[in-house]
């Protein structure tokens, strides 16, 4: 049986008779020791490029930490476990200790992916996940995508303070938990992703600054703090081995890179996914996806698979909501022509200027691209979890207009992403949370009212008193999604219905299926059609508003109709409000 183990170029190795390898690089510190356990301090041999490494007797259960000249203990950056959070010491973890199950899984074409973002803390940890496969699995997930896991502090968080990107975060699991959780997922036949943070480090447990300080940049600000510097070659290869790490010692099927408009360096995107299709095995299916607040397309073009679709989100919500404050400004003038670029071309904005952004203009063209390079959603962790009190589209939006807009994403082209919880229906908010203290709590409870200090609906300091303290355990207990009492059964049918056809009808016509274009047909009605990889031609039309407009009907077979009247309304020429029709011509001359 094969072993699957990331031998890593830094941190503790296992060597073999009771030996480990210990090395990190600590460029701007004069000494280093290890300190192991009870064994007390083994000093370090500085080595050229600012690296410290030495041998000890010790092996796997042995706790550790890296005690600098200036008498400060740290964790190990490249820690595989933090027993005791982000501020404990390390421990030593043998990476070929998990017997896999099942080792010759290669995975699922990325055509056919539909998306499940979750949150593991709010389902019980790893080992919660594994209890709703099953449930997944039977509604037509078919590739579950966690939120980010490595350590953070505390035992609540989203994720995205994470500070030790190598380690799972102990409130979750084990490495083995872990482990045990991807077969499982492989064992149901599934994929599962993890969302990976490479732009910046969290602010509580980061001690990178005491002994590598060059490993940011002191020119380049982001909205986490200085840069991280990705012209220096010790940088790339530690990120790009936490990728390959996740990949091949844990057997992950996919990653989705969060926010790497934030990396300052672009060119190491493309080279690291350039070393991830090397180091590969042959025959193995693994997909890399992108969140790029830019709408640059030129990675599509390489070894990534596809891209987050803000824009689709935010001219949906914008239609479905009538919201238009911050970000949705830019999608307020004319949504349902910038609905039917998404749908023909990948990016509303693909170099036009920006209302939000002070006319600055964003984006690259993407017409070129396949539907597939595109991952739609109407939720996710961000666009609700960064509403001031967490709500989700349920509770903003009209029931029949959201689920003529939830037919419309998961039977187009375009790779489909449900966020927890939306395909039951849920009311429950799903709120920003952390689990800080002391000073770093107070500020991010000021922090976060203070960001909606320019909305008018939190004018009043009153009112923004009331937004949720993300430190506050209530502030994570209520984010956990339960089904809504009245709607989450059809929701719930709904879902496997739309995600049956579009396994049976949709994904076996997927690749080399193009956009023949979209039109607007009404102020908030679209019709857009695709001629797939047989020749057959897929046509939606969606309204997402409330007043009919003129339908030219589609040729072909109607395969799904919203609502009660939809068919009979497409049939006479018109499409219903809060409706969407899909068709599929197959027997074309």
């Amino acid at each position: 049986m094969p072993e699957f183990a990331r031998e890593l170029p830094f941190g503790a190795t296992l060597l073999g008779g009771g030996r480990t390898r210990f090395r990190l690089w600590a460029p701007a510190q004069q000494s280093v020791s290890v300190e192991i356990d009870a064994a007390g301090a083994v000093p370090m041999h500085s080595i050229a490029g600012g690296w410290f490494e030495t041998e000890a007797d010790c092996g796997a259960g042995t706790r550790y930490r890296y005690r600098l000249g200036s008498d400060l203990a740290v964790p190990d950056p490249a820690s595989r476990a933090q027993p005791q959070d982000v501020h404990g010491p390390s421990l030593v973890v043998d990476p070929r200790a998990y017997q896999w199950r099942h080792p010759d899984w290669r995975g699922l074409a990325w055509n056919e992916t539909v998306l499940y973002e979750l949150h593991a803390g709010l389902l019980g940890g790893f080992a919660g996940v594994q209890a709703e496969l099953p449930r997944l699995r039977e509604l037509g997930i078919t590739a579950i995508e966690l939120m980010p896991i490595n350590d953070f502090p505390g035992a609540r968080n989203w994720g995205y303070d994470g500070v030790l990107p190598f380690a799972p975060d102990h409130a979750y699991g084990s490495p083995n938990d872990l482990k045990a959780l991807v077969d499982a997922v492989h064992a149901h036949g599934l994929m599962i992703f993890l969302d990976v943070v490479y732009n910046h480090f969290g602010p509580d447990g980061n001690y990178l600054s005491s002994y590598a300080p060059q490993l940011f940049r002191d020119d380049v600000k982001t909205p986490w703090g200085p840069a991280i510097d990705f012209r220096k070659a010790e940088v790339r290869s530690f990120f790009t081995e936490n990728v390959l790490y996740w990949l091949m010692e844990y057997r992950f099927d996919g990653l989705r890179f969060d926010a790497v408009h934030a990396i300052t360096e672009p060119d190491w995107l493309d080279e690291m996914a350039a070393q991830v299709r090397a180091a590969i095995e042959p025959g193995r299916h693994v997909h890399l996806v992108l969140e790029h607040d830019g709408n640059v397309a030129d990675h599509l073009r390489g070894d990534f698979n596809a891209q987050w679709n803000d824009d689709a989100h935010h001219v949906l919500h914008v239609m479905l909501t009538g919201e238009h404050e911050g970000y949705y400004a830019d999608y307020a003038d004319k949504p349902a022509e910038r609905l039917a670029r998404v749908l023909a071309e990948g990016f509303a904005y693909q170099g036009e200027p920006s209302p939000h952004r002070n006319g600055e203009r964003r984006g690259t063209p993407s017409r070129d691209l396949p539907p597939t390079a595109f991952v739609l959603f109407i939720q996710n962790h961000d666009q609700v979890g960064n509403r001031a009190f967490g709500e989700r589209i349920t509770a903003l939006a009209d029931p029949r207009a959201l689920e003529a807009a939830i037919a419309l994403q998961l039977l187009c082209p375009q790779i489909p992403l449900i966020f927890m919880g939306e395909e039951d229906a849920s009311p429950k908010p799903f709120q920003f949370f952390t689990d800080h203290h002391g000073d770093l709590a107070d500020a991010v409870r000021e922090g976060r009212r203070r960001e909606f200090a320019s909305f008018a609906a939190f004018a009043d300091e009153q009112r923004r008193a009331s937004i949720p303290d993300p430190n506050a355990a209530a502030t994570f207990e209520q984010s956990r999604p339960a089904p809504d009492a009245a709607r989450g059964s059809s929701r719930r049918d709904l879902y496997r219905r739309l995600l049956g056809l579009r396994r049976d009808k949709i994904v076996p016509r997927l690749e080399g299926a193009r956009a023949l274009g979209a039109t607007a047909i009404g102020a908030a009605a679209v019709l857009a059609r695709w001629r797939m990889s047989d020749g057959a031609i897929l046509s939606i039309a969606t309204n997402l508003g409330a007043a009919a407009c003129r339908l030219a009907t589609p040729r072909g077979e109607m395969i799904f109709a919203s609502g009660e009247t939809g068919a009979a309304s497409a049939r006479n020429g018109e499409l219903e409000g809060r409706t969407t029709i899909v068709f599929l011509e197959t027997n074309r001359e």
